[in-house]
């Protein structure tokens, strides 16, 4: 069987292909089609002159979503999809959609497309989203098993909490009470003392009653556990592996981020230039504004975003006025006024992001005056720390009261843990955290009580601090956002085929 992905090899051949219709049009005896078989999209034109009346009657047929087989010659174009058309000789309908198909080529409302996820996976873009999904994934793996790393799975249900009680997904496990796991970590602690190195990958859960766009309840994460590691080490580490992913996916998924319109000059940077490393209290300074990156303060960064926006939205709105003035004119060819129509969607949709960015300007000036120092930062105090800076950002040297009890203490301010978390640049926040683990088997037993953790449930786990405890180093990368941030999609919820949120559980 020959897929769409394959045709470069078979230019100027006849070919059979089976997919599915997703658009067609008319043109004098002519009938474009556009195929999808799941590896890509393919422009074929049925023209009655060369394939037949029997052929283009069936094209005619077609509906959205109907499923074909056809045969026909790959012709090599640049100016279409992929750059090749198939010039069909043959046409069988397997199916013919009688229905309409729910999802048109019409805006529709995020609750619909969500209640129809099962068919919204199917559209250029959610499919674009899931290949490069895919390819993440793929080069994940590639670098970890190439750097020596062992995977190994961590248990679903467990019976302690990782990251604090207040997040957790309760069951029942025999008749005895059990939990979801927020995390891989502990295990994975416990596989490393065994094999040195190795990573978990698998789904997660958190039960934050939160609709944001960087929320999911479930989740896959990503987490290596390193033995004989430090934080300095685990920090170099984190940088390789993400520039080692980004490289791989720009060069796997170049046609699905043509698709998403994504701007690859930022991941090229990802790739080549050392991501800054700051300590949380730099940190702090640059939210208030007391410590200037490249010549600016974050305040006068924000200012200026501020000024530029408005001038934007003036200037569209400027755009949108003339344009619609033009479409009144009655006198105007119906193929100019369309031109025009569909452009003024453009504008107004340029229009409606301009201005919600316009609208986040506040909230971000007063997160970066009247931030606290101790507090964990939120999704505003992240955006305004990565407008700062074209790259990832490393933010080490956290307080200890806004982390979990297993991070090691540093030696020289016992306020302060080795912590990392990793905030990508274009606003959309942390997507890697980590740290060096507490080794002293004391120590550990004292932050378990500070945290009111039972400690019969981290039996096992103190365990790894009596028998042959080691430095060692982890993090979790959460792979949903990491998506996101790569496919520049503004909400995680399209980056998992199918999202389980606060108040969503179907389809």
């Amino acid at each position: 069987m020959i897929y769409i992905s394959e045709l470069k090899e078979y230019e100027g051949k006849e070919i059979d292909l089976k997919g599915w219709v997703i658009n067609s049009r008319s043109s004098k005896g002519i009938e474009f089609l556009v195929l999808r078989d799941g590896t890509g999209f393919l422009q074929c034109v049925v023209d009655e002159q060369t394939a037949g009346q029997e052929a283009y009657e069936t094209a005619c047929k077609l509906t959205q979503e109907s499923s074909v087989e056809m045969s026909g010659k790959v012709v090599k174009d640049d100016r279409q999809i992929g750059g090749y058309e198939l010039q069909v000789t043959k046409l069988k309908i397997l199916h013919l959609n009688n229905d309409n198909y729910p999802i048109s080529n019409k805006s529709h409302g995020v609750e619909f497309l969500m209640n129809n996820r099962h068919l919204w996976l199917r559209s250029k873009r959610q499919w674009a989203i899931m290949r490069v999904r895919n390819n993440i994934i793929y080069a994940i793996h590639n670098f970890f098993q190439k750097q020596g790393f062992v995977q190994m799975d961590a248990p679903i249900f467990t019976g302690n909490a990782v990251e604090g009680t207040t997040t957790l997904f309760a069951t029942e496990f025999y008749d005895r009470p059990a939990y979801l796991t927020q995390s891989g970590q502990l295990y994975g602690e416990a596989m490393a003392m065994a094999m040195g190195r190795i990573y978990t990958f698998g789904p997660t859960f958190r039960a934050e009653k939160s609709k944001t766009r960087r929320h999911l309840s479930e989740f896959w994460m990503i987490e290596p556990e390193m033995a004989f590691f430090d934080n300095e080490m685990n920090m170099d580490l984190i940088e390789n592996f993400i520039k080692s992913v980004v490289d791989e996916v720009m060069q796997k998924s170049k046609y699905e981020l043509e698709i998403l319109e994504r701007n690859t000059e930022i991941l090229k940077t990802v790739v080549s230039d050392r991501f800054p490393r700051i300590t949380y209290d730099e940190a702090v300074d640059i939210l208030h504004g007391k410590k200037p990156v490249n010549g600016i303060t974050s305040i006068e960064l924000l200012e200026k975003d501020k000024m530029e926006l408005e001038e934007k939205i003036n200037q569209i709105k400027i755009e949108i006025e003339e344009r619609e003035n033009l479409i009144a004119d009655t006198n105007l060819k119906q193929s100019k006024r369309n031109f025009i129509i569909n452009k003024l969607d453009v504008l107004k949709n340029d229009l409606k992001d301009l201005e919600e960015k316009l609208s986040h300007i506040p909230e971000y000036l007063k997160s970066a005056k009247e931030f606290r120092y101790g507090d964990d930062f939120g999704g505003a105090d992240e955006t305004v720390l990565t407008r700062m800076f074209s790259l990832p950002i490393m933010v080490f040297n956290w307080p200890k009261e806004v982390k979990a009890f297993y991070m090691k203490r540093d030696e020289k301010n016992d306020n302060l843990v080795k912590g990392v978390d990793v905030l990508a640049p274009e606003g959309f926040g942390e997507i890697v955290g980590g740290s060096q683990r507490e080794t002293d088997l004391d120590v550990l037993i004292q932050r378990i009580k500070e945290h009111n953790l039972p400690m019969e449930v981290f039996s096992w786990y103190l365990d790894l601090r009596k028998f042959g405890s080691v430095p060692h180093s982890g993090f979790g990368l959460g792979l949903e956002r990491f998506v996101s941030w790569i496919t520049n999609t503004k909400h995680i919820r399209e980056t998992i085929p199918f999202p389980r949120m606060y108040g969503r559980l179907n389809p």
